[in-house]
């Protein structure tokens, strides 16, 4: 039996009322074969198989064990729980999307503290007996299998704190380190091939030289989520414009009760003003307001030209018009032609009267 470190990321956590830290289903291990460092400097890769991994007991060790700060030099018992616990998974612990999920609440505020500053990956400390069995794990090859396993406690860690970092495929999982590994063998020479071109070089170079590879796919990989993420903000930001852009020009066209009122009582007034101008033979229907008034302003003013004039100006020269007309007693053109006719006509008879009375007294005088 031999212990192990598996490391993962915290994501998403939340603060609950009593200030603790609570991290809803969070991934902590996945299947897939490992490059494990012993302490003689050897690597053996080493095969998380499915059916170990996801066996039943497997999966409920996960429950109801101590999160600590780093992981302890010695497996987390109830002797020293108090000592080295700083919070506890839930009993949630289980399988998706091909990885082993729990969740946890971390209680202690100092970690929480160091949490809240970036202290965010995890590394689940487990025994498992390693056989040595080798084959092939979706194109890996391996020589050795981890069966049994039993996790012991999840330890919040900064990165590449627990031994020499060695990079894994796949998700989040950094590295795994053997502590009381004391097997032999694994220095022989492996095979690296860059650019089609196949090196022999020490397993641990290549065992480094994959981690850089590991780390580039994984940067790659999170820039191209990032660009996806981005494509999909702008187009969702566009739609909102799009959506935006239309419901104010909609609020603009929206012609409420009171507003239509408004508008009708406007073009009554109008009309019943131009009619005072213009006569009451003339139709309106079809007119615009601005040709109805144009229409009363020529009358008034008849070398008024209203080309390249504004709306705003021709309705204030209108206002003016009609204020000064009215000011003066003067109602339509056609109303103030028969008035004159009328006064001259009453002005002819005066005089004509006034002639007939000189003439009757011319008689008298002879």
């Amino acid at each position: 039996m031999v212990i192990r470190y598996d490391k993962a990321f915290i994501k998403d956590f939340k603060e609950t009322d009593e200030g603790y830290l609570t991290i809803t289903a969070c991934p902590i291990t996945r299947p897939g074969v490992f490059p494990y460092r012993r302490t003689d400097g050897g690597l053996s890769m080493e095969a998380k198989l499915p059916d170990e991994l996801f066996s039943k007991t497997t999966v409920l060790s996960a429950n109801a064990k101590p999160m600590t700060d780093d992981h302890p030099t010695e497996p987390v018992t109830a002797a020293n729980y108090n000592k080295y616990s700083k919070g506890m998974t839930h009993n949630d612990a289980h399988v998706l999307d091909n990885k082993l999920l729990v969740s946890f609440t971390v209680t202690d505020a100092e970690t929480i503290k160091k949490i809240n500053d970036g202290k965010r990956e995890l590394s689940i400390g487990f025994q498992a007996d390693v056989s040595k069995e080798t084959g092939v794990y979706n194109g890996m090859q391996y020589d050795s299998v981890q069966r049994n396993m039993q996790i012991n406690h999840i330890a919040i860690v900064d990165e590449g704190r627990a031994g020499p970092e060695v990079a894994i495929r796949g998700d989040s999982v950094a590295f795994m380190i053997d502590t009381k590994d004391k097997q032999t063998g694994g220095n022989g020479m492996s095979k690296l091939i860059i650019d089609s071109k196949e090196f022999e070089v020490d397993s641990i170079v290549k065992a480094k030289f994959e981690s850089l590879e590991a780390k580039l796919d994984a940067a790659e990989q999170r820039k191209a989520n990032v660009e996806k993420l981005e494509g999909e903000r702008d187009a969702l930001k566009a739609q909102i414009d799009k959506l935006n852009k239309e419901i104010d020009e909609a609020k603009k066209k929206e012609v409420t009760a009171d507003a239509l009122d408004k508008r009708v009582q406007d073009r009554v007034d109008l009309i019943n003003k131009a009619q005072k101008f213009l006569g009451d033979s003339v139709d309106f229907t079809g007119k615009s307001d601005r040709e109805i008034k144009e229409s009363v302003i020529a009358k008034t003013s008849p070398d008024f030209k209203g080309d390249g004039k504004s709306d705003d100006y021709i309705a204030a020269y209108f206002d003016s018009a009609v204020a000064n007309v009215e000011k003066k007693g003067f109602t339509n053109p056609a109303a103030f032609n028969d008035a004159k006719d009328k006064d001259k006509e009453a002005a002819e008879e005066i005089e004509k009267q006034k002639n007939n009375r000189l003439n009757m007294n011319k008689k008298e005088d002879k």
